[in-house]
């Protein structure tokens, strides 16, 4: 018989499935990943379905690090700077969702599906601005914590 205190390693990733969603950074991780799917499915269905390949690229960019970040390998696996990662990720979505969308936007006349993705894909680029923006103010907190305490260290 098992014990009723032992958890199984479902049920403990689950816990840490429900406990990231409500961290400020699972929301937003969460956040592109549905954006990406439905901007996805947007592009799948317009007649140009060539624009789909930023949404699938980014939606599994986001999926990889939120299952980093979730499981907290970030911690484990040193070898890998996973904020400065991170902020690279989020910032190139963010440029190319933009672009992309504007182009959709702009020359999707006749195609509903395309402009419904560029409109989304407009809204994808100002969440993955927002999480470059919120990952650039951690690491400048974080270097101005570091950058106090080896200043105390020389006095």
């Amino acid at each position: 018989m098992a014990d009723p205190g032992d958890s199984s390693p479902g049920a403990n990733c689950l816990e840490k499935l429900k406990s990231y969603v409500r961290t400020q950074k699972g929301v937003i991780l969460a956040a592109e990943i549905s954006i990406s799917l439905i901007i996805l499915i947007c592009y799948a269905a317009s007649l140009y379905g060539g624009y789909s390949a930023v949404a699938i690229c980014e939606m599994i960019f986001a999926m990889v690090f939120f299952g980093i970040f979730m499981m907290e390998l970030d911690k484990q696996i040193q070898v890998v700077n996973w904020v400065w990662s991170d902020l690279f990720r989020a910032g190139i979505g963010a440029v190319l969702y933009l672009i992309t969308s504007l182009i959709c936007v702009i020359g999707g006349a006749g195609d509903g599906a395309r402009i419904a993705g560029g409109v989304f894909g407009l809204i994808a680029g100002l969440l993955f601005a927002y999480d470059t923006y919120t990952i650039f103010m951690q690491i400048k907190s974080t270097r101005q914590h570091t950058a106090a305490s080896t200043a105390d260290d020389r006095v």
